[in-house]
């Protein structure tokens, strides 16, 4: 028997009530297939509405595709659509289904779970008043650029103060060394086409970037996985792997490394760089988190001045994961190619946002968004450690700059099994498994500092810390 209630209390639209509890009774088969819905009028009637909102409510599911109209006779329930049947999985699809298992609950969650293990930072850190600000600044001037493809390359002017950035780290490019990509994803996959073809050998850390493997695997590279010390990469394993496999790349990072918040050393950088020139790989520098750290430290690309070293960056973690205005920083030859594969794969990036960016960066507003961060990211890190401490979760090491912190719950040796249970208590956790190249088992999990620094999130750790089903 077909039954709904609104509220008025709720601060919800009513017509997008009625949508969703319509849609909740179709997808939990309460509603058949072809079942005829109530009239506008009873609808109307009953739940205490008038007829255009009944009228709107049903046009979004007509629209939606949960609905049918036929004229004169009502709305019914859209029959069951057909099960096409399924392709078999590629190998590489196969191996990423807990990469996915993970991304998909962090885009999916809503507003009521607790990204323990998310990879950014809360809405509510960031600065959508000076985005506004600037979408306004932009908007009022007059140009191609709002109807038009951009520059392959990207918007100049931003090119042009990006060098001056890199400078402020002691890495030295112009404009025609640097090209703009849809954030550092985009730019990973753009070099990773560039240097990398099906059945190459490629140097990543273990753990490592998730995303970063997936997309290595859809491609077919082998990954050769370097175990990350708190002080960089395992060298040993490093150069065995170098000299047996001859791989072509290796990724990484070199400070606040995700997931373990590690850097790396003076020593460890030479060495790697010498290990580089030695073996013939180009090293691809990650630095996705570089405006997190109050005192910057030198990078690879630092010290070796584009040479081997190919270096990606992003805004989307301190301005806007929806804005996706990330860089690649390399020799003039390798940026030329770079863009060819640009525009043969996506044409242009936004010159839009890219103007937006560029006026917020330019404007001071952007350096002072960046010092609230910093310091409230270090209030973070000291209360997360002192929790974490009381908890009894055990940290790899305790991070000097960024958001993440990687730890363990001692009786803990699969990481995996724990998210599980985490989720059905509304914590998102990010277990060690999927930060490993071939996804081997982990007791590790991410933290993230500026959601753990919560009373809230601390008490459920604490309580997943104690459940039986935490030990394997």
């Amino acid at each position: 028997m077909f039954s709904l209630t609104v509220s008025r209390e709720s601060g919800r639209p009513l017509a997008a009530q009625i949508v969703a509890g319509i849609k909740r009774q179709i997808d939990d088969r309460h509603l058949r297939p072809g079942a005829r819905l109530p009239s506008i009028r009873n609808l109307a009637q009953s739940c205490g509405v008038s007829r255009f909102t009944v009228v709107e409510a049903y046009d979004r599911l007509v629209a939606s595709g949960y609905v049918r109209s036929r004229r004169g006779a009502g709305f019914y329930t859209a029959p069951a659509p057909a099960r096409a049947a399924r392709p078999v999985p590629s190998d590489g699809h196969k191996r990423n289904e807990e990469l996915v298992w993970l991304i998909r609950r962090l885009l999916d969650a809503d507003e009521n779970a607790l990204l323990a293990g998310g990879p950014w930072l809360p809405n509510s850190w960031l600065d959508e008043t000076g985005i506004r600000q600037g979408l306004n600044a932009l908007a009022r001037r007059n140009g191609a650029y709002l109807l038009e493809y951009g520059c392959p390359f990207g918007y100049l002017p931003l090119r042009e103060h990006l060098a001056l950035m890199l400078a402020g780290l002691g890495i030295t490019a112009h404009p025609g060394q640097i090209l703009l990509t849809q954030g550092a994803s985009q730019a990973l996959e753009l070099v990773g086409r560039h240097l990398l073809k099906p059945g190459d050998a490629a140097l990543v850390d273990d753990p490592g970037y998730y995303n970063l493997f997936g997309n290595l695997r859809l491609q077919g590279i082998e990954m050769l996985a370097v175990p990350r010390h708190p002080d960089g990469p395992d060298m040993a394993v490093l150069e065995k792997l170098a000299l047996a496999r001859r791989p072509k790349a290796y990724f990484t990072q070199s400070a606040m490394q995700n997931p373990t918040g590690t850097g790396m050393d003076p020593c460890a950088a030479f060495r790697v760089l010498e290990a580089a020139g030695r073996h013939g790989f180009t090293i691809v520098e990650d630095d996705i988190f570089c405006d997190l750290q109050a005192e910057p430290t030198p990078r690879l690309a630092t010290l070796d001045r584009l040479d081997r070293v190919i270096y990606v960056r992003s805004f989307s973690k301190t301005l806007s994961g929806s804005l996706r205005v990330g860089f690649v920083a390399c020799r003039e030859d390798t940026a030329n190619d770079l863009a060819d594969i640009k525009m043969l794969t996506s044409i242009t990036t936004s010159q839009f946002t890219e103007r937006l960016v560029y006026l917020m960066l330019v404007d001071g507003h952007y350096r002072k968004h960046l010092s609230r961060l910093q310091e409230r990211l270090g209030e973070a890190r000291l209360d997360v450690a002192r929790a974490f401490e009381r908890i009894g979760l055990e940290a790899f090491v305790e991070p000097r700059d960024g958001m993440f912190v990687w730890a363990r719950f001692p009786h803990v040796e699969d990481s995996m099994r724990l998210a599980k249970v985490a989720q059905q208590d509304g914590v998102v956790l990010a277990p060690g498994t999927v930060f490993r190249p071939h996804l081997e088992p982990s007791p590790w999990m991410r933290f993230n500092v500026a959601v753990c620094d919560n009373p809230r999130v601390q008490d459920r750790l604490e309580r997943l810390g104690m459940t039986p089903a935490a030990p394997t």
